[in-house]
């Protein structure tokens, strides 16, 4: 980004823990696009009040080459939340979907870029709590789940089928999606 992100808050007091929220959450869209300018981000808690409290409402501005992009709840909308966790969420949802039309629409300006796939052979399963891992060519064995075996490839797997998967890093390490038997 050109510009240091903007939080602003607006009826409450600065709060260190929204702030790293929100810069996580814009963290989040210039993964899924770099080419974002700048960011303003206004925190509102209104004085109208809910069944519970306060109202909350979180605007994202973001501008891009070839457009802004503007997530905003205005007061009095139905759509206006109790929680201020719940408000930035679903403000930066909005932002994230508008994003993500901007760049279809862009004319496929920005490809997203996909994981390089990777070989390996299955060496244990565990076929009733859903998982196994899998040996690549260096040695290394890869963690996967049934939620991440392709088409219905979990029925036809067994010790010693030839995989084809893309690795993300996770908490524990690296594991394997979009895994498929090879032919």
């Amino acid at each position: 980004m050109e510009t240091d992100p903007q939080i602003t808050f607006r009826g409450l007091d600065r709060s260190p823990a929204i702030e790293d929220i929100i810069r996580e959450k814009i963290d989040k869209l210039e993964r899924f696009y770099d080419r974002i300018t700048s960011c303003r981000v206004t925190v509102e808690k209104t004085t109208q009040r809910g069944h519970k409290g306060h109202l909350f409402h979180v605007a994202v501005e973001l501008e891009v080459p070839g457009g802004v992009i503007i997530a905003n709840r205005k007061p009095g909308d139905i759509n206006a939340h109790e929680e201020l966790n719940v408000a930035v969420r679903d403000s930066f949802n909005a932002a994230q979907r508008q994003l993500e039309d901007h760049v279809r629409k862009s004319g496929g300006v920005h490809v997203k870029d996909h994981p390089e796939k990777r070989y390996g052979t299955v060496v244990r399963l565990f076929p009733d709590e859903g998982y196994g891992f899998a040996k690549m060519s260096d040695g290394s064995e890869v963690y996967f789940q049934r939620d991440s075996v392709v088409r219905d490839d979990w029925e036809k797997l067994d010790i010693l089928s030839e995989l084809e998967f893309s690795l993300m890093d996770g908490e524990k390490g690296p594991f394997a999606v979009n895994v498929s038997v090879r032919a």
